[in-house]
């Protein structure tokens, strides 16, 4: 089993003394979001590793050392301000948190996502081009392997269009992100890939590859009978979300987890780090299922 430390919100950023308390204390306990009433137990033991996603890592870096897990860390980093990321920390903490993790795990634990990329007038393509070359000399020793992926229309999306403002990218947009950073990429000893993305950019040098396809997987955990994620149409592996939707405090612009703001806060002052459960209590009527 690998544990996705999440896909639905940023537990390292907002929630990391709740995932250390519970990962010591040996399981964690997960609402269904489509069965509310079904709760899926997890139990330590049986996790062979540990997919971190943030935009912060910070709060975790003194904890690594007590992870007896294998780790891999997907870290976002993107050129965007706080009119679009309003709670994201400064970029410079997080890539100095970045060198010290790479560190800690091996560069060949560590991936960068610069995503979502979107196109208006303040960030057009020039200034991604700028920015994604900037990041490759920064991280050139750190990381080995970034990922990229441009914004899908998402209900959060739509509801934060007139700050968006979102350009349609042409074909020759995407022609120049795809040499452009490639090139980056390559003089700085790293590789850069999309996943699951209509335009892959592989005609421009990207490499074709997912982001924890079973490949990856069996060299973090040495263990063959991983799975395909059944519910992507990507071929990543299938892992355990641990979170909650709507209950990341970054209040990015574009999130796909995120989409009512009221509901985040609610949740963030539903939280408990003695409760088993990321948001809330374990209620009268509730199911719990081991998962295996």
């Amino acid at each position: 089993m690998i544990l996705n430390v999440s896909g639905r919100t940023d537990i390292v950023a907002f929630y990391c003394n709740w995932f250390i308390k519970h990962y010591n204390e040996g399981y964690f306990d997960v609402r269904n979001p489509f069965n509310p009433k079904l709760i899926s137990r997890i139990y330590v033991k049986d996790v062979d590793a540990i997919v971190f996603c943030t935009k912060n890592p910070l709060p975790i870096i003194n904890f690594l050392p007590n992870i007896k897990k294998p780790i891999l860390f997907h870290i976002t980093l993107t050129p965007y301000k706080k009119d679009v990321e309003p709670n994201v920390i400064p970029k410079g903490k997080i890539i100095e948190a970045i060198k010290k993790i790479s560190k800690i795990v091996g560069i060949e634990n560590i991936y960068i996502r610069y995503d979502p990329i979107f196109l208006n007038e303040k960030y057009n393509l020039n200034y991604h081009l700028k920015s994604f070359d900037k990041l490759c000399k920064i991280l050139n020793g750190y990381v080995k392997h970034i990922i990229i992926s441009f914004i899908d229309n998402y209900k959060n999306v739509q509801k934060n269009k007139n700050i968006l403002k979102i350009k349609e990218l042409t074909e020759n947009d995407y022609r120049q992100i795809g040499l452009n950073f490639s090139k980056s990429a390559k003089e700085n000893n790293m590789t850069v890939q999309t996943c699951c993305e209509e335009h892959n950019l592989v005609e421009y040098g990207f490499i074709k590859r997912d982001c924890v396809d079973l490949n990856l997987a069996y060299n973090l955990t040495k263990k063959t009978k991983l799975k395909k994620w059944k519910e992507r149409p990507c071929e990543c592996v299938e892992m355990i979300d641990i979170g909650v939707y709507n209950s990341c405090r970054h209040f990015c612009k574009y999130c796909y987890a995120n989409f009512d703001e009221k509901k985040v806060k609610e949740n963030y002052a539903n939280h408990d780090e003695n409760s088993s459960l990321l948001i809330g209590h374990i209620e009268n009527g509730d199911i719990i299922k081991i998962r295996k």
